[in-house]
């Protein structure tokens, strides 16, 4: 619930791993995401993409009552082609359903009927 014509507003930055960075601000109703992200010190969008509670959003969407802006930094690496590398490195036989897993007294390999 808005306050005296107020809304109260976070934006979230990450510009490392493991490294957040947080503004909240009280803005007046009717503000856009550009309007907050103006007054954030030190925050340079750039090619970053946005969002409110993880759902995409553009620089001129109105905000509410405590929404939470996002700002996500590009990946470095396409996580398709990270997991592609991975399986050529560890071969085709140690990993997912190739992968043998050895038989231990604990679990006797099972053999014909009973």
């Amino acid at each position: 619930m808005s306050v005296n014509g107020s809304l109260r507003v976070t934006v979230v930055f990450s510009p490392a791993p493991r490294a957040v960075q947080t503004w909240s601000f009280s803005v007046v109703v009717g503000a856009t995401v550009a309007q907050v992200l103006a007054l954030a010190d030190g925050l340079e969008v750039g090619a970053c993409s946005l969002g409110v509670w993880n759902k995409p959003v553009t620089l001129d969407t109105v905000l509410h009552d405590l929404d939470r802006i996002e700002v996500y930094r590009p990946l470095k690496v396409d996580p398709k082609v990270a997991r592609r590398e991975r399986f050529e490195q560890q071969g085709r036989r140690s990993t997912g359903l190739f992968a043998r897993k050895p038989v231990t007294p604990e679990t006797p390999e099972v053999t014909g009927n009973r």
